[in-house]
């Protein structure tokens, strides 16, 4: 699974984390029982926002269903999210992860360059893009619309060039979730909360995109593939302003948003987002740095008061001003310093014991066959494939990304915290210092 809000246990509480998985596990089960087994490949830890801000604005009880066991839930059964909001995120998801899909035939990145694969992946991504072009029309989301834009995304890519304002680059995929965002509100017969939730979306599109241009840019200048950031020539700084800016613009948008139970909301549009940004930068080697002045925003911005929702001020054309707590980043990920272990999560958290064995080596150490496969008994048995970030690969030995993710809480003192941990107007109550 992939994504940029990554969330800990320990930082959804009250009940947070088994709703999160809900809707995680809606997610994957909606893509299964709708386009087939394959396409639960699709399944990622931003698509399922769409499912929440549904249920979020939802004056109804939100719609679960009863499942059997699954492993990544240590074959336990629970209730996950069901209706349209499961669906809408999966036929999302399966657009954005076929236009992902054909992005990388093109550019022959990795395993899709190779002819055999190239082939079986461009039939799995024509396939995916039907699917949620018909599912699409059954919630009355227009999919063309998502379609148009992935067909301009490489057109603007193409035209760009040093000079050219990164901006214009994110331009398509802001279009595509905000378009998504805006939508859960007619779902959940909420209009109203249409326009913020488009500026909302429009923002978050645009971190989701610089945040994988941060992530993939020293991959991608190794093996000389396209990078907005590399081709526009945007600095590391200017990156990270636009995030911060983007981070702001999304809670202010939230704030001017009618929700029935916005924890969940807000505990990943607003806390979880602003660790991404932090951890991403952290771990590219580009530290949080001190708070700015805030930027007056071209598009719409939204802030307290009578109506919510006020005509942005100033200039530029990104949005708000900075967020909060640059330098800090969450969970030990900003400037502080205590992000700096070069991306060897888990150590001491809430996974010790299983990231003891096998360790990350430098070289990596690769393994046979039959020494790997024990190697991956080992680690799926112990949650290392799934909860541990990185891990040495079983048979490689190079570093790999958990699957899920679950745990993902840079190795700090979450496993030690008290029980108010996560819960910023409790903390305030104890003496811990482990929430930001």
């Amino acid at each position: 699974m992939f994504g940029i809000l990554r969330p800990c246990r320990h930082s959804l509480p009250g009940g947070l984390a088994t709703e999160w998985m809900s809707h995680l596990c809606g997610l994957c089960l909606a893509l299964r029982d709708g386009h087939g087994q394959a396409s639960r490949l699709a399944t990622n830890h931003d698509g399922l926002v769409i499912s929440v801000l549904t249920a979020a604005q939802s004056r109804d009880e939100a719609a679960t269903r009863a499942v059997g066991p699954c492993l990544l839930r240590g074959m336990r059964t629970a209730r996950v999210a069901d209706g349209t909001g499961a669906n809408l995120a999966a036929t999302v998801s399966l657009m954005l992860a076929s236009g992902k899909i054909r992005d990388h035939i093109e550019d022959g990145d990795g395993r899709l360059a190779r002819p055999g694969v190239r082939a079986v992946a461009g039939r799995m991504a024509r396939r995916w893009q039907q699917d949620a072009r018909e599912a699409g029309t059954g919630l009355g989301f227009d999919t063309s619309a998502l379609t148009a834009v992935m067909d301009r995304q490489r057109e603007v890519e193409s035209a760009a060039g040093p000079g050219t304002d990164v901006l214009t680059v994110t331009a398509p995929t802001e279009e595509a979730t905000a378009e998504a965002f805006a939508h859960t509100a007619a779902l959940a017969g909420c209009p109203a909360n249409a326009e913020p939730l488009h500026e909302a979306g429009r923002l978050f599109g645009r971190i989701a995109h610089l945040l994988d241009a941060v992530e993939d840019q020293k991959e991608d200048l190794a093996n000389g593939s396209w990078n907005p950031l590399t081709a526009t020539e945007t600095g590391a700084d200017r990156a990270r302003e636009l995030c911060d800016d983007a981070v702001l613009g999304v809670r202010l948008a939230l704030e001017a948003t009618e929700f029935t139970d916005d924890r969940l909301v807000r505990a990943l549009l607003v806390t979880e987002l602003r660790r991404a940004v932090s951890r991403t930068f952290a771990h590219a080697g580009h530290p949080g740095h001190p708070e700015h002045p805030g930027h007056g925003a071209g598009s719409p911005g939204y802030g307290p008061g009578p109506g919510g929702y006020h005509p942005g001020h100033g200039s530029g054309d990104h949005g708000g001003g900075s967020g909060p707590g640059h330098g800090q980043g969450g969970h030990g990920h900003g400037g502080d310093g205590s992000g700096g272990d070069g991306g060897h999560r888990n150590k001491g958290g809430c996974c010790t014991r299983a990231c003891e064995t096998p360790a990350l080596e430098t070289p990596p150490r690769s393994r046979g066959l039959f020494a790997g496969c024990a190697a991956a008994l080992f680690m799926c048995c112990t949650c290392q494939l799934c909860c541990r970030g990185p891990h040495p690969g079983p048979w490689s030995g190079e570093p790999r990304e958990a699957w899920c993710d679950i745990c993902g809480c840079a190795g700090e003192t979450c496993g030690n915290c008290c029980d108010c941990c996560g819960s910023c107007s409790r903390c305030k109550d104890c003496d811990c210092n482990c929430c930001d």
